[in-house]
């Protein structure tokens, strides 16, 4: 009979943890991307601004419309600086994300390493046993061989 692997669940937990890890990665990276692309949208966004100004500008513009140009440009500047250190921030949460990740992971590789080298003694265990029966048996055989002659 073999004897179940006494670190089992502690296997099992070190699984789940590292299931939880890899679905907060996926969750981190999925956030990542869409602060990316909103960062993207704002610099296209100030972009197409900025060339909406320069054309007004070279056909004539007046102060106050040059003052709201530059000023919406100065917000759109600030949101851009902030989105990159939303952006920043996301990249580090991210890299934390892929570090935890690994560590699981590698908590689970120490612990199946163990499952498998006590699945490897059972079964070794289990072999010799059989051998020892299977000794047993044939010396009785050989025995009761010998008396009946």
């Amino acid at each position: 009979m073999t004897e179940q692997f006494p670190l089992q669940p502690l296997l099992d937990l070190a699984n789940t943890r590292m299931d939880d890890a890899a679905r907060r990665l996926g969750e981190l990276i999925a956030s990542d991307r869409a602060v990316e692309e909103k960062l993207a949208l704002l610099v296209e966004y100030r972009r197409e601004y900025q060339a909406r100004f320069v054309e007004t500008a070279r056909n004539g513009i007046g102060p106050d419309a040059w003052r709201n140009y530059s000023a919406f440009l100065a917000k759109l500047d600030e949101a851009i600086a902030h989105q990159q250190g939303v952006v920043t921030e996301s990249k580090r949460r991210v890299e934390q994300g892929q570090q935890e990740w690994v560590d699981q992971r590698n908590k689970v590789k120490a612990f199946d390493t163990l499952s498998h080298r006590h699945q490897t003694l059972q079964a070794r265990k289990e072999a010799k046993q059989e051998q020892r029966l299977t000794d047993e048996h044939a010396a009785k055989q050989f025995r009761d061989r010998g008396n009946e002659e």
